[in-house]
């Protein structure tokens, strides 16, 4: 275990301080864009701002590191991310905040694919698993222990997006210093989207609709905590119980998604999932019955993005699943960019307790649409499907293609060990 992580231990901490800048970044526009009076509806534009530079950062990284190299990709999308956040508090208006968006999560995106090709690079077929699960649990505990930091400080000030901006550039010195080989960045280009629904229906449509859950959560969690009244300590505390209960359910679910039909699970998880987001609609002025809803809700929505990775990769042949990772990737994408834009409004229209509404609306059309598939198509023997990696959503291309990779590998070591036994 030692000599596995002897290699990587530069680009975790570097992950972990990315993650500690960005996660403090998505919370404080929510609160300070409250602070300054911007409507839901602005704050939806400027939330999905972010997922479109995300989007498009993923798919264009590749060919500017081709062209250029990781480092300088690296350090100049490093630069220009950690200006932007300097820029929020100077340029307080909903559409120049949009720009900034877009550009931040341009550059976020970027950083990722660079990161995580080096990661993958590190790695080898016997080590890759626990890399990789190494670097989403480095990941959820940057975010988490980004929303300490946002008690530290006043959002209405430049403070909070200056510590942002230091703890992002601080957190390109251990991963440019040190001593990794600089791998080649190849991304197999997205199957196209209706070949990918043709070939996994429930995977393509399940992951569109977890990705507008997704951004609905991460960007507009903030903005519903300054709308019901919340202080700025118990938003934060609030997105950290979104992403914190990730870290409970993980391996739970990943333990039964390697035994049992996973559209049966699918259907569980979003069931809960509207179950849950049904509670925080509830919860009236009970703060801890609202942080337990929020737990248990983003501790559904993060299994399920790699729950529904690994059912579509039982539904496809070996060679096919880099290419249907992107497209999973891009059809995630774009459900991240439609959900701010539709609880905004539907905010904006109702009130807070329509981002509770709109999250518990969409996991029930995932649970519709699995039991609906479920009547269309026999399901995989649990013997015959791959292995579970709890990949995040955050993850590029890069990392989904590679936990794509590492769990039909493991799944026939296991079938080849079993059938030796027999």
């Amino acid at each position: 275990m030692t000599q596995i992580f002897a290699g990587i231990w530069a680009l975790l901490i570097g992950i972990v301080f990315i993650m500690l800048g960005n996660g403090m970044h998505f919370t404080l526009i929510g609160v300070r864009g409250g602070l300054e009076g911007f409507s839901a509806a602005e704050l939806a534009i400027v939330a999905s701002g972010y997922f479109l530079g995300f989007l498009s950062g993923a798919r264009l990284t590749p060919g500017m590191i081709r062209r250029v190299g990781h480092v300088r990709v690296f350090a100049a999308l490093g630069s220009f991310m950690s200006a932007g956040l300097i820029a929020f508090p100077l340029l307080t208006d909903p559409i120049l905040w949009t720009v900034l968006r877009v550009i931040v999560g341009f550059c976020m995106s970027g950083i990722y694919v660079t990161a995580e090709s080096w990661l993958n690079a590190s790695a080898t077929n016997e080590t890759r698993g626990k890399v990789l699960s190494a670097y989403m649990i480095a990941q959820t505990l940057g975010l988490i222990g980004a929303q300490g930091l946002l008690t530290l400080g006043d959002a209405a000030t430049a403070g909070l997006f200056i510590g942002a901006s230091i703890l992002v550039s601080i957190s390109f010195g251990p991963i440019l210093l040190s001593v990794v080989p600089t791998p080649v960045a190849e991304v197999t280009r997205p199957m196209p989207l209706r070949a990918l629904f043709s070939a996994a229906p429930l995977g393509t449509a399940g992951m569109f609709l977890l990705g507008t859950i997704y951004a609905t959560q991460s960007g507009m969690g903030a903005v519903y905590g300054t709308q019901i009244g919340l202080s700025a300590d118990q938003i934060s505390l609030f997105i950290a119980m979104l992403f914190g209960g990730a870290l409970l359910l993980q391996y739970p679910i990943g333990w039964l998604s390697d035994r049992i039909d996973r559209r049966k699970l699918i259907l569980g998880c979003a069931v809960l999932g509207a179950a849950f987001c049904a509670a925080g609609a509830g919860s009236g002025s009970d703060l801890w019955f609202l942080m337990g809803a929020a737990f248990l809700t983003g501790g559904v929505t993060t299994p399920l993005y790699a729950l529904i990775l690994a059912y579509t990769n039982d539904a496809l042949d070996p060679e096919d699943m880099p290419a249907a990772s992107g497209g999973l990737v891009l059809v995630f994408g774009i459900g991240a960019i439609l959900g701010p834009l539709a609880a905004g409004g539907a905010m904006q229209w109702l009130g807070p307790s329509a981002f509770w509404m709109v999250l518990s609306a969409t996991f029930i059309l995932i649970a519709l649409y699995a039991l609906y598939r479920m009547t269309q198509r026999a399901s995989v023997s649990a013997a015959d499907t791959d292995s579970y990696l709890g990949v995040l959503p955050t993850a590029s291309p890069v990392v989904v293609e590679a936990a794509g990779a590492w769990a039909a590998e493991q799944a026939e070591i296991e079938r080849d060990a079993e059938a030796g036994h027999v």
